[in-house]
């Protein structure tokens, strides 16, 4: 436990240099800061010592669980006997799902696209086959499987793999046509290999194609159904090595079913047609259907349809049997859906799907394929969703899906994640979102229900919100590793309905996606929800258990930078700018685009980009709009979208900001209380030195420019440059050019404007160019938010690339020190900018809550100005003990309840949070985190105790201060991957590690830390992916994660009767080791296939190194490779008794002949 000395600190920062080091980071004072007052931070009066807890002991990186449906299925299995599901993807992952909390998440290191699973059916191991030509043994007796085996081919292509139930060799057939055979258990090729030219007739001239079926036949083990694309199928006998028959279809075929006799099968072909085959007259097939196809008149075949591109054919005991298949349809209807169609009996079905279909499969009573199948439900693998469909009721109902596969429903723009937040939100949120719940599913319980789950240690509540683009927001209950949806809130249900073709007369600023949710703020206290959206509008939610009828209210809020605050640069006043004329080419291939006048009478004012219902609406339980506030277009300006957002309960009030400035309502009296430019915030407190304006020299700018710059650099020199631009030593840096400043086209209104502006104002500076809003604004079209960070924006904020204007970009209400000279704390706002500038606004509110609906609350600037380097990202305040202090709230009443009409009821509200920071003490500690570092100060007197800096090459993309271990610390994300910890309030690296390239814009949009070291990301379109910076929750987790395999009878063959058994073919005698095996078949060559040893058992033992899991795992493998040398030592043992048995005979046989006979006789 590490103690820090406050009065060694300062006096460290009186001898510290005055400029912020690089260093900083042992809690030294080896970086000092500049203030204001440009003098580094002073010695001030000895403080206690605060005990700082957290070592880098604590932590440890490994990522936890993925939740949603897996991104770009390609493949599915299912175990019968186990009753878990596979799914494999096009980027080399396999999610495997049991009952609910049986998740689990691996990947080939290779990323090859998996083309098909096979289960070993309840022995706990599964066979992935992917398009790089390998196959990999999964060892699924682990919380964490592993390969065991690979098995690489060289010379040939995987197609198609099939292993019969209880076998252990794996038949594997190629684009070449052959078939070769694998051994499960070692993983090496058999020797029996089934040549394409062996296997078709002599006479035939041409190639039959790659293998699309292997299934040996239910009758017979011994025999072996190989289906070619061409439209050939052979039925191979595996002991004489010779084909038993033949068959050939003029179309293509693409998947072959059995019927559980072995005398019957059915294929599925191009033309949209099923053929049913008899094994007794293979010259042609016995039934051709083409099930949505058109009979003809005339009494011809039916025409073509679409090709059914799989076929299962399942028996029933007491009824007729099911034909199962995808595809078919006809192709005079394009614009059908794809759909399933079941036939069961003269029954036709079709099932029509939202998604295109990857692959279905039928869930059968029994695993044996000669017994018969009583088919119950069908999974359905669509390209995004997962459906499983109930065989047992005749309208076919689809069960309720207990998973969280809808995460994507709406794609995701943005998520917030609360862990330890108050236990009775899940509940209650969870009773407003069961009344949503969709009527019509079966009424049977969820089929794949393998694997075993417990909760585990960790038990406290956790809450994951997701924003999409829809405007839909989704709670979700994430408390112990699961994830299961408990609410969706429709924020667009506030606005009108945009009619079709109106799109262009609007004022919309977004053309896709209106009502995108951009940012959210959530006071789990006091339950009041907030959301910005991307057209530039605040809604604040209240939440109430009773349904209401109320019209919605909403302000207007005018919030545009005035021209005048642009600085125009002089040549001959300022040296170090050339003169303008000479970086025209540059300038325009950088800026984007140049300065553009709307025509006079088109141009839009004070008017909003969407329309509130006027009329009362009907608002059920849950989370209900309070207020609607929304940003106006000015002198025909668009809005800017919102770049911060902050609510406070306790105060009333909801803030928000832009590019251009701030806004401050009063959401209790429904009043706008600042609107406010950015430049205005700072009062006479600016701490720029700035220049005074030519208006001659603006009239020379009249091209256009949006930016000057030294020399022309490459955006690709400065991809290691933040979206936002740095203040470093007063000037500032944008992605394209180390000092620059702006200049705009003015016309003669702008002229008299900027000549109204009063001696005192000084001129804006340099704020955020084009390229640096691409982080501060999240949600923009899809192109943009793939492209790399140094890229210019869209053209729906291209007002930016007009204006070069200080967004702001953090925000934080707090009970603190306003002033240097105050003596107590008192209520403001700390509001953060792009440039690093950091201001503290004043909330004067009324003294008692009786006067609190009437009385003006006044916000005002407190002149307090703080600098840092890179925008501003987080805010936090620790009490004079170093504990956190939450921010004061109201404690959540219902607004609507019923037994109480009374509407001046007191609010009850908590100022000082935990109760142990009532006494404040007569300081406190200011932490604030940018892009590019950290500080804290102590407040009132804003001495900078610590300073770090986090990156110099990168930037920051998120930074939360969170809570673990009953301590704090300071959580942050950095663009080049790593995820690094300080400790607070000294700064103290304690976790630096590269773990995540931030590949999209997603990872970065998406990325949030919260308490107890747990943190998200969306790490593809469609799944959430959590891991943990704790190192006791990963020494817990595999205590948290859920069993895939369990241990299960494999249900007893059907009695197959006498005269079964005597004419139902020897299917039972084939003895597959003694006929692939190397004493008969010899070896295959090894140029064919090259084995990898997997690491399965090692990563097992790793995977589970905590706990009595862990002992119990590597005594389990302890005891198998013990198992495996004791029976290696009796095979050794046995061959030696032989050989002696032998030796012992033989010499008993010499000594019997020479028994009798002299010496002589020898």
């Amino acid at each position: 436990m590490k103690k820090f000395n406050f009065r060694k600190v300062l006096d460290g920062l009186t001898a510290a240099s005055p400029v912020g080091s690089s260093g900083g980071g042992s809690g030294s004072g080896a970086g000092g800061s500049v203030h204001p007052g440009g003098t580094a931070g002073a010695a001030g009066t000895p403080r206690e010592e605060i005990q700082e807890t957290l070592t880098s002991d604590y932590f440890q990186i490994c990522k936890t669980v993925r939740h949603g449906f897996p991104y770009l299925p390609t493949a599915l299995a299912f175990d019968p006997v186990q009753k878990i599901l596979a799914i494999g993807t096009r980027t080399g992952a396999i999610r495997i799902l049991g009952r609910p909390g049986v998740d689990c998440y691996c990947q080939h290191e290779s990323g090859a696209a998996v083309l098909q699973l096979q289960f070993l059916i309840n022995e706990g191991a599964l066979v992935s086959a992917c398009a790089d030509d390998a196959l990999h043994l999964w060892n699924l007796r682990q919380k964490r499987p592993a390969i065991l085996h690979s098995l690489k081919f060289n010379r040939e292509r995987i197609t198609y793999c099939h292993l019969p139930f209880q076998s252990k060799w794996l038949y594997v057939g190629t684009e070449r046509g052959n078939t070769h055979i694998v051994n499960i258990e070692s993983f090496i090729l058999s020797g029996y290999v089934i040549m394409w030219n062996k296997a078709i007739e002599l006479s035939t001239k041409t190639h039959p194609g790659p293998v699309v079926h292997l299934s040996d036949s239910p009758r017979d083990e011994g025999k072996l159904l190989i289906g070619y694309e061409n439209g050939t199928i052979v039925f191979w006998d595996l002991r004489s090595k010779r084909a038993d028959l033949r068959a050939y279809y003029d179309e293509a075929i693409h998947s072959v079913a059995w019927h559980h006799e072995g005398k019957q099968f059915m294929c599925s072909h191009s033309d949209g047609s099923l053929t049913l085959w008899n094994l007794k007259s293979p010259n042609r097939p016995f039934q051709t259907t083409i099930p949505h196809g058109k009979v003809q008149r005339d009494g011809k075949k039916p025409e073509s349809c679409k090709p059914i591109l799989k076929v299962e054919y399942k028996t029933c005991k007491n009824s007729e049997p099911f034909v199962i298949f995808s595809g078919g349809l006809s192709y005079d209807k394009p614009c059908r859906r794809p759909s399933l169609t079941i036939m069961h009996g003269k029954a036709i079905t079709v099932l029509e799907m939202d998604h295109p279909i990857v692959d279905f499969l039928t869930l059968c009573e029994t695993p044996y394929p000669n017994e018969f199948q009583e088919p119950y439900a069908v999974v359905v693998l669509l390209e995004k969703d997962l459906i499983v469909v109930d065989l047992t009721q005749s309208n076919f109902p689809i069960f309720e899906n207990p998973y969280p596969i809808d995460i994507h429903e709406s794609p995701v723009t943005c998520t917030e994640y609360f862990a330890d937040c108050p236990p009775d939100l899940i509940p209650v949120l969870y009773s407003v979102g069961a009344k949503h719940k969709k009527q019509g599913y079966s009424n049977k319980e969820w089929p794949i229900s393998g694997g075993a789950w417990n909760l585990g240690a960790q038990t406290y509540p956790e809450i994951i919100i997701t924003g999409h683009a829809d405007g839909s927001v989704k709670f979700w209950d994430a408390s112990a590793i699961t994830l299961q949806m408990l609410y969706k809130l429709k924020t667009s249900k506030v606005f009108e309905k945009q009619k079709v073709g109106e799109g262009k007369a609007t004022a919309e600023i977004v053309e896709e996606d209106p009502f995108a949710v951009q940012m959210m703020y959530w006071c789990p206290e006091s339950r009041i929800f907030c959301v910005a959206g991307v057209s530039a509008y605040v809604i604040v939610y209240r939440f109430s258990k009773h349904e209401i009828n109320t019209e919605i209210a909403s302000l207007e809020v005018r919030l545009q930078c005035e021209v005048e605050d642009i600085i125009t640069p002089e040549p001959e006043t300022n040296p170090p700018f050339p003169d303008a004329s000479s970086q025209l080419p540059s300038l325009k291939s950088l800026s984007g685009s140049t300065n553009t006048v709307a025509c006079e009478g088109t141009m839009k004012d004070s008017i909003p980009c969407l329309s509130v219902k006027a009329r009362p609406v009907r608002m059920p339980p849950g989370y209900q709009a309070d207020l609607v506030i929304q940003l106006v277009w000015v002198d025909g300006e668009p809005p800017q979208q919102i770049t911060s957002l902050a609510v406070n309960s306790a105060y009333g009030l909801v803030a928000f900001g832009n590019c251009n400035g701030l806004a401050v309502v009063d959401f209790m009296q429904k009043t706008v209380l600042l609107s406010m430019g950015t430049l205005d915030l700072y009062g006479s407190s600016d701490p720029y030195q700035r220049q005074p304006r030519s208006p001659r020299k603006s009239r020379q700018f009249a091209a256009g420019l949006t930016e000057l710059s030294d020399s022309p650099v490459s955006l690709e020199l400065e991809r290691c440059k933040s979206p936002t631009s740095d203040h470093v030593n007063g000037h500032c840096t944008s992605p394209t050019s180390q000092s620059c400043s702006s200049g705009k086209r003015l016309s003669s209104a702008d002229v008299s404007r900027a000549n109204r502006r009063g001696p005192g104002r000084p001129p804006f500076r340099k704020a955020q160019s084009a390229a640096c809003m691409e982080i501060s604004l999240p949600v923009t079209t899809e192109e943009n938010r793939e492209n790399s960070f140094s890229r210019s924006r869209s053209s729906s904020v291209s007002s930016i690339d007009r204006d070069s204007k200080e967004a702001i970009t953090a925000l934080y209400f707090m009970e603190s020190f306003a002033r240097k000279n105050d003596s107590a704390v008192s209520s403001c706002l700390w509001v953060g900018t792009g440039l690093g500038m950091v201001i503290i606004l004043s909330l004067n509110l009324p003294a008692s809550d009786d006067l609190r609906q009437s009385e003006p609350v006044v916000v005002s600037p407190s002149g307090t100005v703080l600098t840092l380097k890179g925008a501003v990202l987080t805010f936090a305040c620790l009490d004079c003990m170093g504990t956190l202090t939450h921010q004061p709230y109201e404690v959540w009443r219902d607004p609507h309840s019923a037994d109480d009409g009374d509407k001046t009821r007191k609010r009850k509200l908590v100022m000082h949070s935990p109760s142990s920071s009532q006494d404040m003490g007569d300081h406190q500690f200011a932490v604030i985190c940018s892009e590019k570092q950290a500080k804290v100060f102590s407040l009132p007197s804003q001495t900078c105790l610590y300073v770090h800096n986090i990156t110099e090459t990168s930037f920051l993309l998120r930074a939360d201060v969170v809570t673990l271990c009953n301590s704090v610390c300071l959580a942050c994300f950095c663009a080049n991957g790593h995820i690094m910890t300080l400790s607070l309030p000294s700064l103290r690296p304690l976790l630096d590690i590269n773990y995540l390239p931030v590949t999209d814009m997603r990872i970065a949009r998406t990325f949030c830390f919260t308490n107890e070291g747990q943190a998200l990301y969306l790490s593809s379109p469609t799944e959430i992916q959590r891991l943990t910076y704790s190192q006791e929750m990963c020494d817990n987790l595999q205590d948290m994660l859920g069993d895939l395999f369990t241990p299960v009878e494999t249900p007893e063959a059907q009695n197959r009767g006498f005269l079964k058994g005597l004419f139902g073919g020897s299917g039972q005698a084939f003895d597959r080791e003694e006929l692939f095996g190397e004493a008969t078949a010899g070896k295959a060559s090894r140029s064919l296939a090259q084995h990898i040893p997997g690491s399965g058992g090692i990563e097992g033992v790793r995977g589970a190194a905590g706990g009595v899991i862990g002992d119990l795992t590597r005594a389990r493998i302890a005891l198998d490779e013990r198992g495996q040398k004791l029976g290696e030592l009796d095979e050794r043992t046995a061959s030696m008794m032989a050989s002696a048995e032998a030796f012992s005979k033989h010499a008993h046989e010499v000594m019997l002949k020479y028994k009798d006979k002299k010496w002589y006789q020898f």
